[in-house]
């Protein structure tokens, strides 16, 4: 972390608040240094260390406070007593939030929390970031000018549907982790935990030292695919530890089944078990392998989709990942291909918070660069080589577990025509795959038309790289113009030129 404090002859300007579009992108408004889309591990830091290289900063996060899903923690109301004790490396979190709010304090840093940030348009040098600010009934819009933007919007859970996925105590592996740390609930009482990715082990440790029983932990793929990437792995033993720890805590208590899926989940009014079937080399279920387990919840993921509507809506270059995601395109110092915007944490692939906290603080670097170049921070060249060297090391084990991670093309076998692609519009997998077999789609988007996959709530978020699956397609990152749900009054008050 930079400890260079701002050069007190020429002290921070105020943050502009962001109570409308009337106000903070009016001509007069004296736009911010840098505002940062998300209070997660990469915007954190990024806010963090631009302050303290003497930037204005505010910081734009869809939560009521920073942390983002990662350091989740529980409402004070619920009086955890050490909600530490759910997370990991918790001091890299707690060092940072307490910088942000002397920083705060101070007023180089402006934090608006509950501001979901739905588009981000130019505005004469600078920019402008639209929100939606608060909670409905009562939400308002809200504007943020600034001169640099960081996005730095995380990711969300990645779900191969199945038949019986819908049936409730069925939850995503995240969300499971997420109503540990942020309510102090399990799921269920008997959990199994099961999809693909380092985030099961954690899942499960975390589950099973909360009280819950996880008679399996169920991974699609193998850990020998980890065996080509020995040199990556060493230069990382900071990973393989997390790994032996959680590992070495679950080897005495749970069952870790590896290339094996769950390919069903039964009951009536909620999960009462559900089949686990050996896994080919495609993710092919193999036949006579099935198996059934009882339990009254099911933590079910296969890692994360990075969260790019804003990035992609402004024009931002993507690439395909190794994990078959899209991520976005970034220089080495954590640039877009569209100017004056950065972006830092799983946007542009997924790494983990520790790759995400070293991305923020170089992104915050190269902004203050661009901005203040005639001020370079003391130290701050030696500082960037080290985050650079951090960062190629971490990204390196990310691409690897990524590649060993990635879903097999057979997966596809475990659904049945009846079994519900798309949750929203309630779509199952046979019209899909009829509009691909004899109506000739191609794309998700032609199969869309066709069946109305992807047109619900979620707007395809969840059900989309199913249906690119089932298409034959790589799922590709969506342009969209609204980030997320937004009242139309909103765009109305919109000045002519953001319409």
């Amino acid at each position: 972390m930079p400890t260079s404090p701002s050069d007190p002859a020429d002290p921070p300007r105020a943050a502009q608040p962001a109570s409308g579009p009337s106000t903070s992108t009016s001509p007069s408004a004296e736009p911010v240094d840098l505002a940062v889309v998300g209070a997660g591990p990469a915007g954190l830091a990024a806010a963090v260390a631009g302050a303290a290289l003497g930037l204005t900063v505010t910081v734009l996060d869809a939560g009521e406070r920073p942390g983002g899903q990662f350091y989740r923690r529980p409402a004070p109301g619920l009086g955890a007593a050490r909600p530490e004790a759910l997370h990991h490396d918790w001091a890299a979190f707690a060092t940072r939030e307490a910088a942000l709010r002397a920083h705060e304090s101070a007023g180089r840093i402006t934090c608006l929390p509950l501001h979901h940030v739905w588009t981000v348009t130019p505005s004469e040098g600078a920019w402008t970031l639209h929100a939606v600010a608060g909670h409905a009934p009562e939400e308002r819009a809200a504007a943020v000018t600034a001169r640099a933007v960081l996005i730095a919007t995380g990711a969300y859970e990645r779900q191969l549907p199945f038949p019986g996925w819908t049936l409730p105590g069925v939850v995503g592996a995240g969300g499971a982790q997420a109503m540990l740390k942020g309510g102090l609930v399990l799921p269920g009482r008997r959990v199994v935990v099961a999809g693909s990715g380092p985030l099961l082990l954690a899942v499960a440790g975390s589950l099973a030292a909360a009280g819950a029983t996880v008679p399996a932990v169920v991974e699609a793929a193998a850990y020998t695919a980890y065996a080509g990437r020995a040199a990556t792995l060493l230069r990382n033993p900071g990973k393989l530890l997390e790994a032996a720890t959680y590992g070495g805590a679950l080897a005495r208590h749970v069952r870790l089944l590896t290339r094996h899926a769950v390919t069903e989940a039964h009951g009536t009014g909620r999960i009462e078990a559900v089949t686990v079937a050996r896994l080919d080399r495609d993710w092919r279920p193999l036949p006579g392998t099935a198996r059934r387990i009882p339990c009254d919840a099911l933590a079910v993921g296969h890692g994360l989709v990075p969260q790019l509507e804003l990035a992609t809506g402004l024009g931002c270059a993507t690439r395909p990942g190794p994990d078959g995601t899209t991520a976005l395109v970034l220089d080495a110092e954590q640039r877009t291909s569209v100017p004056g915007i950065w972006s830092a944490g799983e946007t542009g692939g997924i790494g983990g918070a520790g790759l995400a906290l070293t991305e923020g603080e170089l992104a915050a670097h190269s902004v203050a660069a661009a901005l203040r170049p005639q001020r370079p921070a003391p130290g701050g060249g030696a500082r960037v080589a080290r985050l650079v060297r951090r960062r190629a090391r971490l990204r390196a084990f990310a691409d690897a577990m990524a590649a060993a991670h990635r879903p097999g093309e057979g997966w596809t076998g475990w659904l049945r025509d009846d079994a519900v692609v798309c949750r929203c519009e309630e779509v199952p997998a046979g019209p899909i795959r009829e509009a691909v077999g004899d109506l000739g789609a191609r794309d998700a988007r032609t199969v869309k038309l066709l069946t109305r996959a992807g047109m619900g709530w979620c707007q395809g978020r969840m059900c989309g790289p199913a249906v690119a699956a089932l298409a034959g397609q790589e799922p590709a990152a969506d342009r969209r113009p609204l980030s997320c749900p937004v009242p139309l009054r909103h765009l109305a008050e919109l000045p002519p030129a953001d319409r």
